[in-house]
């Protein structure tokens, strides 16, 4: 390493002087500061008498105010028209309209604005409305500025809408025949080509046809392309008024010669509005007239015009699938290679030129080629409707890695929008875009991360269902990298600024119980929330890892795994030293409520609840008492009567203790919401039903997950002591074969009886464990979206789930009988499956017995 020198600084007298000199150069530009914003006079000039009314001061503004003063009162016009509509239209409005004469720009737009809102708010009658705005409307239609005369366009297109049809027909169709001439401006053609698209589905097609078409004509053949163009792109709303025949007849044509413009705007604008009347084509002008136009454009758009690159691209998948039925093999096939070749527009060298040979790339020709992905990358699901999902992997998978991994931003972000329907559309062959799916979520932007999160539980779920691997057993071998992709995008999310992002993906994570296994998320993702509560500083996000650490919690398959988090929950947020993780604690709460069953929270949550009276922080306790109502709905009565006795203690206390003023109040609020519930009792009531089977269902279920780990438990000891058994028959068979045929029949019989009474005492609880298991893939696991609800099914509803290894046919209906629930010593002895069950599952027994028959007497040979 090399030394590091410091430069000493020089304070003797030469060397400050010098500094000093320096300093003086530095000139101080004074400026005079205005002492107030307004002189006297000004404000004399702004003063209004406040005696006068709302009315009068809008008049008086009007009349003698300021600009800013006119302004004002015309952006309030929606508020006088809806207190006094009769004063406002007598004594406002004519003002307003002697103002707009020699108002400027921004009191026009705010009039356009206003009144709009007065027809939206229907303050008045649509007549009242005509006779006292449309005229001011039209004629501030043509202002000079291009602006304002838009503004009034959008309100006048508006008021179109909602006007009768005389009314339509009078005062704006048939002024529209002498605006449309040539002579005209050509703002005011441009105005009448646009109202013209919007009359043309008001009136009948007989008058369309005498009124409108030949004012279309003649403004499609306009000397100005401006005008050429907006007539051409309200081509698709005058055929749609004027119905399929009109259309063949009058609007093709013009599109066709439109197509054909020596403008290459017009050109554009023309094949959009083809595009989107292939509709109304039929058979015989698609292949005739639409696909020789659209041919000629996809080959110019390379060699001569690659301004219609962006827009071809864009309208491409519309365009492939609307002339589906006319293509012949050869033009599917080009079509798609064109496609292909737009895909990879600007990322590969064409021709097979190097580098040196290519000329260097404008800056805008790259925006234009990031545009044309990123719309190759749209249209992508309606290309794998083209070329069918079956030839997928052969025709377009190559195209989907490269826009996946596109060096672009905003390719990637539309692809992973656009990723939950490519997944829809190939389903079963869903597998085939595993990897990309963890190239998204460990893509370097977060903004593509982001918008593939949006529909996360919905891919994941068809990337382990839709496949031929629906069994819960191979959830975690369908996407080998997908805990670590997962893993790797939320650390990513949460240390960047984006928090938006972070607490969307939390939300989206409490899937996962549907996707992979208990113990996968309990060491990779359940310690990682309690993590977020503890150390984020987000408080929605807090609060979205606190719901799907509850959600993970819930689907634990594990009593001690679960004993741990509650531990963890109570002593690190209900006893944390930070009031902050108290307050979360109480979150974290509510969402138990939401999520368990009463009694679950009853026995691990209740009294710590209550401890947090005694907090010393008052808006702890203010939290608290606003969430003692839903803490005392989880009670039972008589089961739960000595919790209720203590939360009676905790609000006496509260009552009589308690200092400060705000939190006091919201104790008494309290204290009568409190007095006004009724506590469900153990006993059946009508008006508890409906809430009294869903805690039902929830309990139900809680003790499955006990009684599916005891189960679990004695099937690894059976397992575990079959293989001591048979270890010890096969010495024994060692050293019994020297003896004699006789002696070995008699052991071959007495092996066969015994393997065979074993095999008959493991059948009821293997039953019931496969019973148990596919109950909880389905039960304990509904879909996604229903996470946080529980299944809206009584007592007797039964349960339909598909049985691993019995094929996918096979379906097993469960009564509620059968799921009887048992405490945790005894399940494995009291519980024992119906006669339906065993039934059903004797084919795969007996092949059981039939392969440890086989084994046994191998072994005995």
């Amino acid at each position: 390493m090399r030394p590091i020198i410091f430069s000493k600084m020089d304070f003797s007298h030469s060397g400050l002087f010098g500094y000093i000199e320096d300093l003086q150069e530095l000139t101080i530009i004074e400026r005079p500061v205005r002492r107030s914003l307004k002189t006297p006079e000004e404000i004399e000039r702004l003063t209004v008498d406040e005696e006068l009314s709302d009315i009068e001061r809008a008049v008086y503004l009007l009349s003698s105010g300021q600009d800013i003063q006119g302004t004002s009162v015309v952006a309030n016009l929606p508020v006088l028209m809806r207190q006094n509509p009769a004063e406002t239209l007598r004594r406002v409005l004519p003002k307003i309209r002697e103002v707009l004469h020699v108002a400027g720009v921004e009191m026009q737009l705010t009039a356009a604005v206003s009144f709009l809102t007065v027809l939206q708010e229907e303050s008045v009658s649509i007549h009242t409305y005509s006779h006292s705005f449309l005229h001011i409307i039209l004629q501030n239609l043509e202002h000079r500025d291009a602006g304002v005369s838009n503004a009034w366009l959008e309100t006048l297109l508006a008021v179109i809408e909602a006007l009768p049809k005389e009314t339509v027909r009078h005062e704006i169709l048939n002024p529209l025949v002498s605006k449309a001439q040539l002579s005209q401006t050509l703002q005011s053609r441009l105005v009448s080509c646009k109202i013209m698209g919007k009359v043309a589905n008001k009136f009948e097609a007989h008058i369309i046809k005498r009124e409108v078409l030949p004012l279309v004509k003649s403004l499609c053949q306009d000397v100005e392309y401006e005008v050429r163009i907006c007539m051409c792109r309200q081509l698709e709303h005058v055929a749609r008024g004027i119905g399929t025949e009109l259309t063949k007849t009058v609007v093709l044509p013009e599109l066709v010669e439109l197509a054909r413009d020596e403008g290459s705007s017009v050109r554009l604008a023309a094949f959009e509005t083809l595009v989107n009347l292939l509709d109304m084509f039929d058979a015989d002008d698609r292949s005739q007239t639409v696909l020789p136009l659209v041919k000629s454009f996809c080959e110019k758009s390379f060699k001569a015009d690659e301004s219609i690159l962006v827009s071809l691209s864009f309208h491409l998948g519309k365009l492939c699938n609307g002339l589906y039925g006319i293509f012949t093999p050869e033009q599917h096939l080009r079509f798609l290679e064109f496609y292909k070749k737009l895909s990879t527009l600007g990322l590969q060298q064409e021709n097979g030129h190097n580098d040196n040979q290519l000329h260097l790339q404008t800056l805008e020709q790259e925006k234009k080629y990031i545009s044309v992905r990123k719309n190759c990358a749209y249209n992508f699901p309606a290309m794998i409707v083209f070329v069918d999902p079956k030839n997928f992997h052969l025709e377009l998978y190559s195209i989907f890695f490269c826009l996946c991994h596109d060096p672009e931003v905003p390719v990637r972000y539309t692809m992973a929008i656009s990723f939950f329907e490519v997944a829809k559309l190939l389903n079963s062959d869903v597998y085939t875009i595993h990897k990309e799916l963890v190239t998204l979520l460990q893509d370097e932007s977060l903004e593509v991360l982001d918008a593939l999160v949006g529909h996360l539980p919905e891919i994941l779920e068809l990337m382990t269902n839709g496949g031929e691997n629906n069994g819960s057993e191979s959830k975690l071998l369908s996407i080998p990298d997908l805990i670590p992709a997962l893993t790797t995008a939320e650390q990513r999310a949460a240390t960047s600024l984006k928090w938006r992002t972070h607490e969307k993906l939390l939300q989206k994570y409490a899937c996962l119980p549907h996707i992979i296994s208990s113990d996968q998320i309990y060491y990779r993702f359940l310690h990682r929330m309690l993590t977020i509560i503890l150390t984020n500083n987000v408080l929605p996000v807090q609060k979205a890892a606190a719901r799907t650490l509850c959600v993970y919690l819930r689907y634990n398959r594990k009593q001690e795994q679960r004993h741990e988090v509650i531990q963890k929950l109570i002593e690190q947020l209900g006893q944390g030293k930070s009031y902050w993780n108290r307050l979360r604690f109480l979150d974290t709460c509510e969402f138990i409520i939401e999520l368990f069953s009463k009694s679950f929270f009853c026995k691990y949550f209740f009294l710590p609840v209550l401890e947090l009276t005694h907090d010393p922080v008052a808006n702890v306790r203010m939290k608290l008492c606003c969430l003692l109502p839903k803490v005392k709905s989880t009670l039972k009565i008589p089961t739960d009567k000595h919790l209720l006795q203590q939360l009676e203690l905790c609000i006496r206390k509260l009552l009589c203790q308690e200092k400060d003023k705000d939190v006091l109040t919201i104790v008494k609020r309290t204290v009568l919401e409190l007095d006004r519930m009724e506590i469900s009792v153990d006993a059946f009531q009508k008006r508890f039903y409906e809430n009294g089977l869903l805690d039902q269902e929830k309990e139900r279920q809680e003790h499955l997950l006990l009684e599916i780990e005891q189960l679990e438990k004695e099937k690894q000891k059976n397992e575990g002591r079959s293989t001591n058994i048979n270890d010890k028959m096969f010495e024994k068979k060692r050293r019994d074969s020297k003896t004699s045929s006789v002696l070995t029949k008699s052991i071959n019989l007495s092996i066969s009886g015994s393997s065979s009474c074993t095999s008959a005492g493991k059948e009821e609880k293997k039953s019931k464990l496969v019973r148990s298991q596919s109950f909880s893939t389905q039960v304990l696991h509904p879909k996604y979206s229903n996470i946080d609800k529980c299944p809206n099914k009584s007592s007797a509803t039964g349960y339909t789930s598909s049985v691993p290894g019995m094929g996918k046919s096979c379906m097993l209906s469960f009564s509620d009988d059968s799921f009887r629930a048992h405490s945790a010593g005894n399940s494995g002895n009291s519980a024992f499956p119906s006669s339906s069950s065993r039934n059903l599952f004797n084919s795969a027994d007996q092949k059981n017995n039939g392969n440890k028959e086989s084994h046994s007497r191998k072994m005995s040979m």
